[in-house]
């Protein structure tokens, strides 16, 4: 069985339940957050933190963001969006333009797709040589390693929809005139090749799959579910990022 089939996509949270979750997850990652940033406890920086978005078309992964660093301050944390390189980023490897937006000590940066666009759509689509994306797992997984041993938190998440889930969600987007614009042609013909997108889904959840930067695949068929799950999942990271340096997550604070 594979990876995405692994997935209980029935996982529901009631609107209650799921508030009271979020609110409490949100609530433990501003005290991470801050403790990360020096700003309580020892006054100390701690690790830079990175988490990287990826997911299908209309899985969720806005919302989820949203919801991540809503309750942080904004100056405590970054969103990097990235999109197709440009003609200029092409003139360079692939992973150079993501090298700006990595966190250094007490920061935080949020990638809303990342690096590995480079072993999905541009291998999927054609637009990248098969010997370069291929070699790209050992490049990304390098970097992410790299990253870990100076002292980088990753938390890297897939958001899982089911496609019955996600036409729902394009017919909505469709019929909706303040969302229309966030469905595009592309969105549809992504669809269509969705077989061989999930191919290639499984590929990465496998080959970049590390003790240093694991996958989190959350089910998103159930957006309060997904929200809540992607917060205690940064939250659990960080605290065993902390443990694992001998910090204390709870110091005693000056009221």
């Amino acid at each position: 069985m594979s990876r995405l089939d692994d997935v209980d996509l029935s996982l529901r949270l009631g609107k209650k339940e799921g508030k009271a979750l979020l609110e409490e997850a949100q609530e433990r990652l501003v005290h991470l957050r801050l403790l990360l940033g020096g700003q309580i406890g020892s006054g100390d920086l701690g690790p830079p933190l990175l988490v990287l978005f990826e997911g299908w078309d209309a899985s969720g992964k806005g919302g989820a963001i949203k919801r991540l660093i809503s309750e942080l301050d904004p100056r405590h944390v970054k969103v990097v969006q990235f999109a197709a390189p440009s003609s200029r980023e092409k003139r360079h490897h692939f992973l150079w333009r993501f090298w700006p937006a990595l966190p250094g000590r007490g920061g935080m940066t949020v990638l809303d797709r990342t690096w590995y666009g480079r072993v999905l759509v541009e291998r999927v689509e054609g637009l990248a040589p098969e010997e370069a994306w291929r070699r790209a797992y050992r490049e990304i997984v390098d970097l992410e390693t790299s990253l870990a041993a100076e002292g980088t938190i990753i938390v890297k998440f897939w958001l899982h929809v089911s496609p019955e889930e996600q036409l729902r969600r394009f017919e909505r987007r469709r019929d909706n005139p303040y969302k229309a614009w966030k469905l595009t042609d592309e969105d549809w013909r992504n669809r269509k090749r969705r077989g061989e997108y999930e191919a290639a889904v499984e590929e990465m959840l496998e080959r970049t799959d590390t003790p240093a930067a694991p996958w989190h695949v959350v089910a998103g068929d159930d957006k309060r579910w997904a929200r809540v799950a992607v917060v205690r999942t940064v939250c659990d990271a960080i605290e065993k990022a902390l443990a694992d340096h001998g910090v204390d997550a709870d110091p005693a604070l000056d009221r």
